[in-house]
């Protein structure tokens, strides 16, 4: 199966191209014009460079949040008039859940985070079992604290991903205990060119999985948005 994905829901939009698990293509960018005018020719590009016509995927996936909403209504817009147009069927996919694929090659407690402002992130709970995320909490909006004391409950030191890492790793420095020789939550985001932060994880090989549930119901990475020869959305 050929997925074509887009991404819209937080502060870089991205577009992907997976054929049966497998990275074909992927276009990211993070330039702070409005996602409404970088989506479609970053996609126009990628599906040109990798030689695959548009009306090749079997599916589109789109990012339905948490996140920016005027982010969202793009990508889902976007993906609706794709869907529209080629006859294809689209899902939607917890932008959280996809992040937790980050830490598949770290494994232990995954927090994805994403910065929602005043003290607050978009967060869920995930485990790695057997290299699949498991999903140990809804998708929410959690102040700082609140996320600290649910963290400290569980014990473990959490890999933290998303463009909230910078703030949660501020506040948890503070808060939680860290295992004996571990560096704090700052040290632990990685460095290059010189000392740098390096903000993003090393994708692991393998893409993340899109549910295979019907048209029109919940599946553990979404719900179908639009199943081809239907007029509604359904999210």
């Amino acid at each position: 199966m050929l997925i074509l994905a887009l991404e819209s829901s937080a502060k870089a939009a991205s577009v992907a191209l997976v054929r049966d698990g497998e990275l074909v293509a992927q276009y990211s960018q993070c330039c702070g014009l409005t996602h409404s005018r970088t989506l479609l020719p970053m996609l126009e590009d990628m599906m040109k460079n990798s030689g695959i016509d548009l009306n090749e995927p079997d599916l589109i996936a789109v990012a339905q949040g948490p996140g920016s909403f005027t982010g969202i209504r793009i990508g889902v817009s976007t993906v609706k008039g794709l869907a529209w147009s080629l006859e294809k069927d689209c899902v939607g996919v917890s932008t959280l859940e996809a992040m937790a694929w980050h830490g598949v090659a770290a494994g232990g407690l995954i927090c994805p985070v994403m910065d929602a402002r005043r003290n607050q992130v978009y967060n869920a709970l995930f485990d790695i079992d057997n290299g699949v995320p498991r999903r140990l909490t809804e998708d929410r909006a959690i102040s700082l604290e609140e996320l600290c004391t649910e963290l400290k409950g569980d014990g473990r030191v959490p890999l933290l991903v998303g463009d909230g890492t910078e703030v949660c790793a501020k506040f948890f420095d503070a808060a939680l205990p860290q295992s004996t020789g571990q560096p704090r939550f700052a040290e632990r985001m990685g460095r290059c060119d010189g000392g740098k932060p390096q903000r993003a994880v090393q994708r692991p090989r393998s893409a993340p999985r899109v549910s295979q549930t019907q048209p029109g119901r919940a599946g553990e990475a979404g719900a179908y948005v639009y199943k081809a020869g239907q007029p509604a959305m359904n999210i």
